[in-house]
């Protein structure tokens, strides 16, 4: 698999992240599941790497390193940490609708920041009374003067509690091309955070809520025009929050199986390792062929889009199948544990409440699979993908060319 789509610097780079992870994240894990609390010091340690500013281009301090690199980024923080590789796919998410919609003004003002490491992005959509209907939010922004004034609130925004600008969605009319994005910097008077609370798994990672009360909002920090709100939502959803949502499943998804064949090695039953029973043996057969056939999917999705290839129908398969091979491997490793799993000694049940939390952003598994029909049926409106591929390919053939004789 890796023969196919990756190079030895992606190799280079997959070491370096892992180390970085076992070293300075995993000791804290016992911390962070205790105190169930926002993870700030983590998360800006991680920033500092650079690693956010994996799909940036050069030009703005980035890596420009392609989708691809990013997704072995998520993956390895994942498979210490879901929360930590949570909160990199986020920052990833505020990072897509500077590139795409940003103006010039814009992109050099903030890329180089989150390049840095020294400003983390979010991106926010979700209201409680519409949830992933887009349309349906009711957050609102007023021209007056040279300024919108904001009014509203936005649920489950990835990095709420560490974001440093939010990428808002707001209404500015009526009907689909009544959607607006701004930039909303967190000190911004008007703009509030409801009290963290946490949930049942990704520890040390924040998605809460944003409150807007009369916000004021310089015109300049509209992102693109206004009335292209649902574009941002949209394509960063398809473009980076599939895949990353995916990376991140994929390397919870390595962790259970490293976990379970561990367990299996060490333990004893009927005078022999558990894995030499062949109910357990056939059991993690399943989980390998799943990590190997998730992988595949997930590689190869996000290397059409780093060769700027349409690709949206591959990048919701690959978010379905990672997330639903992570779950039901997740489950699988738990029979296996049995009353062992229960148990916080173990990570195992980590492992299955952390894989729950990714089924539902950026669409739940039902979600992905109308969208696929409807590729099958010829019914999808057109591909995020090939709308932006000139964007896409011109941030990753030219700078992936570099890498082949740079480091990372």
């Amino acid at each position: 698999m890796q023969r196919y789509f990756t190079k030895p610097w992606h190799d280079d780079l997959r070491q370096r992240v892992r180390e970085f992870a076992e070293r300075e994240i995993r000791p804290r894990i016992g911390e962070m599941e205790a105190s169930r609390a926002v993870a700030h010091e983590v998360s800006r340690l991680i920033a500092r790497q650079g690693w956010i500013g994996v799909t940036i281009g050069r030009g703005y301090g980035g890596m420009g390193a392609g989708h691809l690199a990013k997704t072995i980024i998520i993956e390895e923080l994942s498979r210490v940490s879901g929360a930590m590789g949570a909160m990199v796919q986020a920052s990833q998410l505020g990072v897509a609708k500077i590139i795409h919609f940003g103006n010039d003004v814009q992109r050099r003002t903030w890329l180089p920041k989150v390049a840095a490491g020294d400003c983390l992005p979010t991106i926010a959509t979700t209201e409680e009374g519409s949830g992933g209907h887009v349309l349906g939010m009711a957050s609102t922004a007023v021209r007056d003067g040279d300024d919108y004034i904001l009014n509203g609130h936005k649920v489950f925004v990835g990095n709420s509690h560490v974001g440093d600008v939010h990428g808002v969605v707001v209404r500015t009319g009526e009907g689909s091309k009544g959607l607006s994005a701004f930039l909303v910097e967190k000190d911004r008077p008007g703009f509030s955070l409801a009290p963290h609370q946490p949930a049942m798994g990704l520890h040390g990672f924040s998605f809460g809520k944003l409150i807007f009360r009369d916000c004021r909002v310089p015109a300049a920090n509209l992102l693109g025009a206004e009335g292209d709100g649902l574009a941002v939502a949209y394509s960063s959803s398809v473009l980076y929050g599939r895949p990353n949502l995916t990376a991140v499943s994929l390397g919870i998804h390595a962790a259970v199986l490293e976990e379970t064949t561990a367990l299996c090695i060490e333990r004893e039953r009927y005078g022999k390792p558990l894995g030499a029973l062949s109910n357990i043996k056939i059991k993690l057969g399943q989980m390998q062929s799943r990590l190997m056939t998730a992988r595949l999917a997930a590689y190869h999705a996000v290397h059409l889009l780093d060769q700027g290839q349409p690709c949206d129908a591959e990048l919701m398969n690959a978010k379905v199948l990672n997330v639903e091979a992570a779950r039901d491997s997740a489950r699988d490793s738990m029979d296996i544990h049995a009353a062992s799993g229960l148990r916080t000694d173990r990570p195992v049940e980590r492992y299955l409440r952390d894989a729950e939390h990714i089924h539902a952003p950026a669409g739940t598994s039902d979600v992905q699979f109308l969208r696929l029909a409807e590729h099958a049926l010829g019914t999808a409106k057109g591909q995020w993908s090939e709308r932006l591929t000139d964007l896409v390919r011109t941030d990753s053939a030219e700078q992936l060319g570099q890498l082949e004789t740079t480091a990372v």
